[in-house]
């Protein structure tokens, strides 16, 4: 049962991504499209023709329409959408605990009031 559940929402996520990705897709593909466009016409420039084209090539050298690229743009996409914060959404209230008494809490129950909350990340190494 718990897999169906969790088959269900991976399949929602899917179909909601779908049409972000394949959109990102196409963009690759046009900007690599340019890209073959541009060389082909600088070539046709240097054997004496006066063909030009806008300067929209990033990178003559680097595929952007590859698995890899569209593996990482899945995968930002993915992980933007199932993340717990949005903008302008309410807070997230995940857990934490007091390193004085290893007591657990959510972390908006140390809220006092109207007060803001502020959070002090740091690390030692």
């Amino acid at each position: 049962m718990m897999n169906t559940v969790k088959a269900m929402k991976n399949a929602a996520v899917c179909l909601v991504l779908l049409p972000r990705f394949l959109l990102a897709a196409v963009l690759f593909w046009l900007l690599d499209f340019l890209c073959i466009r541009k060389r082909f016409f600088l070539r046709m420039k240097e054997q004496g023709g006066d063909a030009t084209d806008p300067p929209l090539c990033i990178s003559d050298s680097n595929r952007l329409f590859s698995l890899e690229s569209l593996k990482a743009v899945w995968h930002g996409q993915k992980l933007d959408f199932l993340k717990a914060a949005h903008l302008g959404g309410r807070a997230p209230n995940t857990e934490v605990v007091w390193l004085e008494d290893q007591r657990r809490t959510r972390i908006l129950d140390c809220a006092q009031g109207d007060r803001a909350l502020i959070l002090n990340f740091g690390s030692c190494t």
